[in-house]
């Protein structure tokens, strides 16, 4: 059995790929239990070759990538190729790093005993990868779980199989032993089904998922049944604080490519601009110009900045912020409401907590400025979320930015940077419902392995029994 994406601009079939049951899934455990036999026993050399070649093989596939990421979820080309080279860059990461899973001697308070504490790969991972920067964040899903020692499963967004689909590819023809690095697809009626079962299968020792929250709570609930752990980066409400000594060309421009960079449809995007008084005005007026000159337009001509976002229901959620906004005081600044998924750069001014818009992920190109009366005001307001996942501050005074920065509730906050930003090297993650674990780095290594505890006896014991 089969199932079909159909491209959410044209409603023509954009790909189709296997419908995939829960036995079939099964099977697919099964055999990465294998595969993990044999690429376990492979040194750091040999990993971190296979890997350097997957993404060589990665980046062999451009064209093929574009098209399936423009045809499937209404990405532009940019989006793409930023995915294909930063994802690229993860493989090489990952494989620098198998040299770096390195354990220690500790000292032991018994005469002649070498104890040793050891880092070792677990199994089979199961990574499950969204649909909204498909390259990257299927990549990150597989990547240093195999530089770790383990087999993999990718299981593929129902929105995205394709482009997932050739990640895997990209893996195979770079020699890895068969059932290293496996895909599972399934019809989007069936996801809870075939999900279940891979957490469920006793192969499966770890689960790494990047998605919404309500589904990392579904998530780590069944895994919680088995006592496997999670790795878990889930949505976001990205604030950017814009303080009265801030460079505000930089902020606009910083606030721009955040909220707006795959029409908002990113976990790290900007949804909320924190302004202090002192510059709101200027800030405003600048901002709702660069909003104003951000087109959008059809992905497959490549002319606009903004792309597709990737459904209706996207488009009546961004719809349905913007209405409750404007009904409780909200003033639309720039852009407004859309009829179709080519939406526009909207901006919403005057927002508080009254507002759903305040609170709620929009994941859309719909970014809040919220106005603070100072400093403590505007870490104030950034901390009213529950999410926690990315923060910026913009200030001249470096010092006073880590200031600021250390006071937000965050797993990663830039200061005069945008909110959206990723490096393979750093510890990507987020805390309360923004989720738990780290990606990335020398991180990574500690998520995707087992830290044992390992004795050897140098000369005879002294036992009292």
């Amino acid at each position: 059995m089969e199932f079909e994406r159909v491209n959410p601009l044209t409603n023509q079939p954009a790909s189709r790929a296997q419908a995939m049951t829960s036995e079939e899934a099964s099977a697919v455990a099964d055999r990465a239990a294998h595969g993990f036999k044999a690429w376990s026993a492979f040194g750091p050399t040999a990993r971190r070759t296979t890997l350097t070649k997957a993404a060589f093989a990665l980046e062999s596939r451009k064209k093929e990538f574009d098209a399936a990421m423009t045809s499937e979820i209404g990405a532009t080309s940019g989006w793409a190729m930023f995915n294909l080279t930063l994802a690229a860059g993860m493989i090489r990461e990952a494989a620098a790093l198998t040299t770096q899973i390195a354990g220690e001697v500790i000292p032991s308070d018994k005469p002649g005993c070498v104890s040793m504490a050891l880092r070792e790969p677990v199994g089979v991972i199961l990574g499950i990868a969204p649909w909204n920067a498909p390259i990257i964040l299927g990549v990150r899903a597989i990547a240093v779980p195999l530089a770790c020692g383990n087999a993999v499963i990718l299981k593929a967004s129902e929105n995205c199989p394709r482009t997932h689909g050739l990640i895997v590819e990209a893996f195979a023809e770079a020699g890895f032993p068969d059932g290293t690095v496996n895909i599972v697809t399934n019809a989007p009626k069936d996801a809870a089904e075939v999900v279940g079962a891979l957490i469920d299968h006793r192969a499966v020792r770890r689960v790494n998922f990047t998605g919404s929250t309500a589904t990392g709570k579904v998530i780590a609930k069944r895994a919680a049944e088995h006592l496997k752990p999670c790795l878990l980066e889930l949505g976001g409400k990205a604030p950017l604080i814009v303080l009265e000594d801030a460079d505000l060309d930089e902020a606009v421009k910083a606030a721009a490519f955040g909220a707006f960079m795959n029409q908002g449809q990113i976990c790290m995007s900007t949804e909320r601009l924190i302004v202090v008084r002192a510059v709101l005005s200027e800030f405003v007026r600048r901002f709702t110009a660069k909003a104003k000159s951000l087109a959008s337009g059809d992905p497959r001509e490549g002319k606009a900045p903004l792309g597709a976002v990737v459904d209706l229901k996207t488009m009546r959620h961004v719809n349905s912020l913007i209405d409750d906004a404007v009904t409780k005081g909200a003033t639309i600044a720039a852009g407004g409401k859309a009829e179709s998924l080519l939406m526009p750069a909207t901006v919403v001014d005057g927002v508080t907590e009254g507002m759903n818009i305040y609170y709620d992920e929009s994941f859309g190109p719909v970014v809040s400025i919220i106005h603070a009366l100072d400093e403590a005001d505007a870490i104030r307001l950034a901390n009213d979320s529950e999410y926690g996942l990315s923060a910026a501050v913009f200030t001249r005074d470096t010092a006073r930015g880590l200031r600021v920065a250390r006071q937000i509730r965050s797993g990663i906050c830039h200061i005069n940077g945008p909110t959206v930003h990723d490096e393979p090297q750093m510890p990507f993650g987020g805390v309360g419902a923004s989720g738990y674990g780290r990606f990335g780095g020398k991180a990574g290594i500690d998520q995707f392995t087992e830290l044992r505890w390992i004795t050897v006896e140098t000369q005879p014991g002294h036992f009292p029994i």
